[in-house]
C-alpha cells in the first residue's frame, strides 16, 4: 500500500499540491482570472502608502489642490481594490464548490472499485472522515493559496521595489526581514508542527473508526451489556487524541509567538533606518510617513502569512490521507481492451487455475480445473477455509487468478469489463446487506429501471410481499442502516426479490437459512428452489440438507474438489469425505461438531 508519508514532510507537500493544481487544471480560466484579480486589488493597494506621504508632503507645504488630487487618487484606489477584492471572492466559491464536488466523486469512485481485501482491512468511518476532511480541506487550502498568500507575495515584491527603487538601503533591509520571518515561519511549521500534527490526524481517523465500528454494532454492544466497555474503548483513544492534538496546538503557539518576535525586530530596524535617512536629510517626513505606512501595510501581510502558512500546512496534512487514496492501486482494475461480457448458456469453466491471496506462499488452488454446465444447479461443500466462497469470489472476479483461467461460455472474465459481468451474476449472500432505504429502493437495486409492478412481482416470488404489504408504509418503508429494522428471515427473503429481479443467467447463493425459524426457512427455500429454476445456480451450502436436490455438488478440501457427484452418488461412497459430513451433521456418528462454513 502507498504511503506518501513515507516520502517525508517535503515530498507530502509535493504530492498534496501536485494534486490541487490537477484539479485547478480543470478550470484553467477560472483561476488564472481570480488570481489577475486578487493580484490587481493588491497592487493598488501597494500605492495608497505612496500617495499619502506625498499627501503630507503636500500639506506641509500648502499645496491644496495637489492634496486633492491625491485624496482622490487614494480614493480611486481604494474603491478599485474593494471592488476587485469582491469579484475575486465570488469567483473563488463556484471554483471550490466544484474540486470539493469533483473530490468526493472522484475518491468514492476509486474506494467503491478498490479490492475486497482492501475493504475488509478498512473501517468504513475511517475512510469517510478522510474523505470528508481531505473535501473540506480543499476550502481552505484554495483561499490560501489564491486570496491570501498569493496577495502577500504581491504586496512584498511590490513594496520592496518601489523603496528599493529610492532607498535601496530600505529595500534591502525590507527583503531581509521579510525573508527571515516567511523562512522562519515555513521550516517551523513544516519541520515542526507539522510531523505533530499529521499524528493527531492519524488519532483523529482512529477516534472516528472506533466511534462508526461501535454504534454500527450498537446491537452486538447492547446483547452483551457492553455500553460502558465501549465507553472506556473511546476514553482510552480520547486520551492519545488529546495529548497529541494538545502537542500539536502548543507548537502552533510557539511558533506564533516566535513570528511576533521576529516582526518586532523587522519593525524596528525598518523605523530605525528610516529615521537615520531622514537624520541625514535623504527622506522628508512625507517619505517617512511612505516608509512607515508601506510598513504597516507589509507587517500586516506579513502576520497574515503566518497563519497562512500554518493554515496551508494544516490543510495539506488533513489532505495527506485523501491524496494517499489517490494514490493507492485499485487492485482489480479492467484492462485496456476490455470489453462487456454476453452471458447466455452460464457455463462456469476454471482451466488450469492456480491461485493464491496476496502475500501467501502457498496457493488455495493448484492447476485446479472444473467445468459447470449452463443451467446446472451445483452446491459446494466443504470444511470452513476449504476454498469454497474463493470459488465464487473468481467467478466474480473479485480476485485475479494466479496462473490459468476461469471462463464464462468460453469468455474469459479477466478480458471482461467488471461492471457487465456482476450484473449478469446475481448473488445472495448468507448475511443480506440492505441499504438505509425504502424496500422498493433495495429490491430494484439490481435493476434501477424496474416498475412498481415487476418490483412488487419479484417480492411474490420471493415470499417477501405478505409482509412487506402488512407494513404502515408498504414498500416505501425504510429499514434501516444494514437493514436492522427487519428480521433476519425478512432480510433475505428481500435479497432474494432483489435477485430475482436481476433475472441473471447465473445465480450464487450463500445458503443462510440454518440460523432462521422453520417458517422463514420454509418460505425461503421455496423461493430459492424457484430462483434456480432455469438459470445455473451455484450453492454455497451450510447444511447439506439444502444440497439433495440438487444436480451436483463439489466437495472442497484445502482447495482441491475431491469427491464431485450428485447427492445419492457420494452419499454411497461409505469411506467418502461428503459421507463423512453428512453423517456427522445428522448425528448418525458420535464425533466432534463439523461446522460447515463458507
Amino acid at each position: 500500500m502507498t504511503n506518501i508519508s513515507a516520502k517525508g514532510r517535503t515530498g507530502v507537500v509535493r504530492a498534496v499540491l501536485a494534486f490541487t493544481f490537477r484539479h485547478w487544471a480543470h478550470q484553467k480560466t477560472r483561476a488564472v482570472a481570480i488570481a489577475l484579480t486578487i493580484s490587481a486589488a493588491t497592487a493598488a493597494e501597494i500605492f495608497v502608502p505612496l500617495f499619502a506621504g506625498r499627501l503630507v508632503d503636500a500639506l506641509t507645504a500648502d499645496a491644496r489642490d495637489h492634496a486633492l488630487t491625491l485624496f482622490a487618487a487614494m480614493a480611486a484606489l481604494g474603491l478599485a481594490t474593494v471592488a476587485l477584492r469582491h469579484f475575486a471572492w465570488a469567483g473563488v466559491v463556484p471554483f471550490t464548490l466544484r474540486i470539493m464536488g469533483d473530490v468526493t466523486q472522484d475518491t468514492f469512485h476509486r474506494v467503491q472499485r478498490f479490492s475486497t481485501d482492501w475493504h475488509a482491512n478498512s473501517f468504513a468511518g475511517s475512510v469517510v472522515r478522510k474523505i470528508t476532511r481531505g473535501m473540506w480541506a480543499f476550502d481552505t487550502l484554495n483561499d490560501v493559496l489564491l486570496l491570501q498568500l498569493l496577495p502577500s507575495l504581491v504586496v512584498l515584491l511590490g513594496t520592496m521595489l518601489l523603496l528599493g527603487a529610492q532607498w535601496p538601503v530600505l529595500g534591502i533591509v525590507m527583503a531581509a526581514g521579510a525573508v527571515a520571518y516567511i523562512a522562519m515561519t515555513v521550516l517551523v511549521a513544516t519541520l515542526w508542527a507539522a510531523p505533530a500534527s499529521s499524528l493527531s490526524n492519524a488519532w483523529d481517523t482512529r477516534m472516528g473508526g472506533l466511534l462508526s465500528d461501535a454504534i454500527g454494532s450498537n446491537a452486538v454492544v447492547k446483547a452483551f451489556g457492553a455500553e460502558e466497555r465501549e465507553e472506556q474503548r473511546l476514553g482510552w483513544l480520547t486520551a492519545k487524541w488529546r495529548k497529541r492534538t494538545r502537542r500539536t496546538w502548543m507548537r502552533y503557539t510557539w511558533s506564533g509567538t516566535a513570528q511576533v518576535a521576529v516582526l518586532w525586530v523587522v519593525r524596528t530596524a525598518i523605523t530605525g533606518t528610516a529615521l537615520w535617512l531622514w537624520w541625514r536629510g535623504h527622506a522628508t517626513p512625507g517619505d517617512v510617513t511612505y516608509v512607515l505606512t508601506s510598513y504597516f501595510v507589509v507587517h500586516g501581510y506579513l502576520v497574515d502569512i503566518g497563519y497562512h502558512v500554518h493554515h496551508l500546512q494544516r490543510s495539506v496534512n488533513e489532505m495527506e490521507e485523501l491524496v494517499e487514496i489517490h494514490e493507492q492501486p485499485l487492485g482489480i482494475e479492467d484492462r485496456a481492451d476490455a470489453k462487456p461480457i454476453r452471458i447466455t448458456a452460464g457455463e462456469v469453466r476454471f482451466d488450469h487455475v492456480t491461485f493464491r491471496y496476496g502475500g501467501h506462499d502457498t496457493p488455495l488452488y493448484d492447476d485446479l480445473s472444473v467445468v459447470i454446465r449452463g443451467g446446472e444447479r451445483v452446491g459446494l461443500v466443504g470444511h470452513s477455509g476449504s476454498g469454497k466462497t474463493s470459488f465464487v469470489k473468481l467467478i466474480q472476479r473479485l480476485y485475479d487468478v494466479s496462473e490459468g483461467r476461469v471462463l464464462i461460455d468460453g469468455q474469459d472474465v479477466s478480458h471482461a469489463t467488471q461492471q457487465s459481468l456482476r450484473q449478469q451474476i446475481a448473488i445472495v449472500q448468507q448475511e443480506p446487506i440492505l441499504f438505509h432505504r425504502s424496500l422498493a429502493d433495495n429490491i430494484a437495486y439490481a435493476r434501477p429501471s424496474a416498475s412498481q409492478a415487476e418490483i412488487e412481482r419479484a417480492a411474490k416470488l420471493a415470499n417477501a410481499h405478505d409482509f412487506i404489504a402488512r407494513l404502515p408504509r408498504g414498500y416505501a418503508t425504510l429499514v434501516g442502516e444494514r437493514g436492522v429494522k427487519l428480521s433476519g428471515g425478512e432480510r433475505q427473503r428481500v435479497a432474494l426479490a432483489r435477485a430475482f429481479l436481476a433475472d441473471a443467467p447465473i445465480l450464487i447463493l450463500d445458503e443462510a437459512t440454518s440460523s432462521l425459524d422453520s417458517e422463514s426457512e420454509a418460505l425461503i427455500q421455496q423461493a430459492m428452489d424457484r430462483l434456480m429454476t432455469g438459470r445455473t445456480a451455484i450453492v454455497i451450502a451450510h447444511r447439506l440438507s439444502t444440497v439433495r436436490t440438487l444436480d451436483r455438488i463439489l466437495v472442497f478440501e484445502q482447495g482441491r474438489i475431491v469427491e464431485d457427484g450428485d447427492h445419492e452418488a457420494l452419499l454411497a461412497d461409505s469411506r467418502g469425505t461428503y459421507r463423512r459430513l453428512f453423517d456427522r451433521q445428522s448425528g448418525a456418528i458420535d464425533d466432534e461438531p463439523v461446522f460447515i462454513d463458507a
